[in-house]
């Protein structure tokens, strides 16, 4: 399962996001917003969002707003959440692989939704790999 999130700022990205995941038939649940509201605040979606994947074994979040960067602070004040901000698909990969990402923040302001969309698909498609020396440093930060 895959939840999605935004502010204002990402709204458009995450519809497309969504169109996306609902194509290729990916488990999903979009947890809004679903109008504009230029007073909307990234805190209170993404506080949604890391509810939903802390209880939801094995599921995954991608969080966007306008540079990416607060929804990952306000994603990473929770235990048990790893959310990583990608702007390609170098830095996706590396991640998942390295950092066993749990949450992708995108910045919609920087990126086009095309760079979104092969950024999420990598991303998704990316393995831990459990090596020794990844598992050791996240242990260190749980």
């Amino acid at each position: 399962m895959i939840f999605i999130a935004s502010d204002h700022g990402g709204l458009d990205m995450k519809r497309e996001i969504a169109r996306y995941l609902e194509e290729r038939g990916i488990e999903h649940e979009d947890l809004g917003p679903f109008t504009f509201d230029p007073n909307d605040d990234y805190p209170d979606y993404t506080d949604k969002l890391v509810k939903k994947i802390l209880e939801t074994p094995d599921s995954r979040g991608v969080l966007i707003c306008r540079n990416g960067v607060g929804v990952t602070i306000a994603a990473n004040r929770h235990k048990g959440i790893r959310a990583g901000l990608s702007w390609n698909e170098a830095h996706a990969i590396s991640s998942r692989r390295d950092d066993n990402t749990n949450v992708l923040s995108l910045p919609a302001d920087y990126i086009k939704v095309h760079e979104a969309l092969t950024i999420l698909k990598t991303w998704i498609d990316t393995p831990f790999s459990n090596e020794e020396r990844h598992k050791r440093r996240l242990a260190k930060i749980s």
